[in-house]
């Protein structure tokens, strides 16, 4: 039976902090070094769309948005994350976090979806080109890892972006 996707509440922060520390360790979902603490996490992400994919016992993932600019002007493009736990990869749970995480996003005003990758996270690029994002730039070196056997590296990332067909176009 496939997880339920559910708003995050707080009792979710250690589980959702944990996957992301995992995604970090891995080492081709962000040039984060060490998760935040729940309450710095927190500030960052919208306080509207945030989910996880929860089985009986534990939260298997999680989506969240986070502004883009504090402009007003942006106040309808947010940058989505979408993490899965490494004993749940491969099972659809990303796709079912994707497509909630979309129609949450719209319901709040959302017209645009960001997501910046790693090229070499293809696994990741597929499932967003699958739910409507289409590849919209790459950003050559823009940044280098500092941590993990990649520490030093200097890394290239796509750029996705989802319009929406409901919100932003009156």
């Amino acid at each position: 039976m496939p997880p339920a996707i559910r708003p995050m509440v707080e009792r979710d922060a250690e589980a959702v902090i944990a996957i992301y520390q995992d995604g970090i360790d891995r080492g081709d979902s962000t040039f984060e070094a060490q998760a935040p603490n729940w309450q710095d996490w927190s500030a960052s992400h919208h306080s509207h769309s945030r989910l996880v994919a929860a089985t009986e016992s534990s939260v298997v993932g999680w989506a969240a948005l986070a502004p883009v600019s504090r402009r007003q002007a942006y106040g309808g493009v947010a940058e989505v994350s979408v993490y899965v736990a490494p004993s749940s990869l491969g099972r659809g749970i990303g796709s079912l976090l994707l497509t909630a995480m979309i129609d949450s996003a719209e319901g709040e005003g959302i017209w645009t979806l960001q997501s910046s990758i790693f090229e070499e996270n293809t696994a990741s690029a597929r499932l967003h080109v699958r739910h409507g994002f289409r590849i919209v730039g790459r950003r050559e070196r823009i940044a280098r890892m500092t941590h993990g056997p990649q520490k030093g590296r200097w890394r290239d990332t796509i750029i996705l972006e989802r319009r929406s067909v409901h919100v932003g176009n009156e």
